[in-house]
């Protein structure tokens, strides 16, 4: 018998991502790789595709050390037992002002609790004058 608690799947699924999250705000890319499937699919807003833990990874941490002021901040997380929905924005310094683009990312989670694709959808995006 485990020592740990057994969690229902919904509540797994949910934790991975928000595990996935809070690495992702720490740029913790060894946490942040530890929640993705090997295989991990990332679809991008423009259909842009990216394969595989370590070549996704890659592209985060590539993305945000170009990016001044990054700052993430999560609305809410919504889990099933296999799909999680985040609405977040995503805020970044530009020449114009802080940006602001809010999204919601669709994560399917296995049956063994990692992450197998992230589906990025964008809303909006608002610059606030410098």
């Amino acid at each position: 018998m485990s020592e740990w608690p057994i969690e229902p799947a919904d509540e797994r699924a949910g934790a991975v991502v928000r595990r996935y999250l809070d690495a992702l705000a720490a740029r913790d890319w060894t946490a942040l790789s530890a929640t993705l499937d090997p295989d991990v699919e990332r679809i991008g807003p423009y259909n842009d595709a990216i394969g595989g833990r370590d070549a996704y990874a890659r592209f985060l941490a590539d993305t945000l050390r170009a990016l001044e002021g990054y700052e993430l901040r999560v609305a809410r997380v919504i889990a099933t037992d296999d799909v999680v929905v985040a609405e977040l924005s995503e805020t970044v310094d530009t020449p114009q002002g802080r940006r602001r683009t809010d999204e919601a990312i669709v994560f399917d989670v296995s049956s063994a609790g990692l992450i197998v694709r992230v589906s990025v959808y964008l809303r909006r995006s608002v610059t606030e004058q410098a």
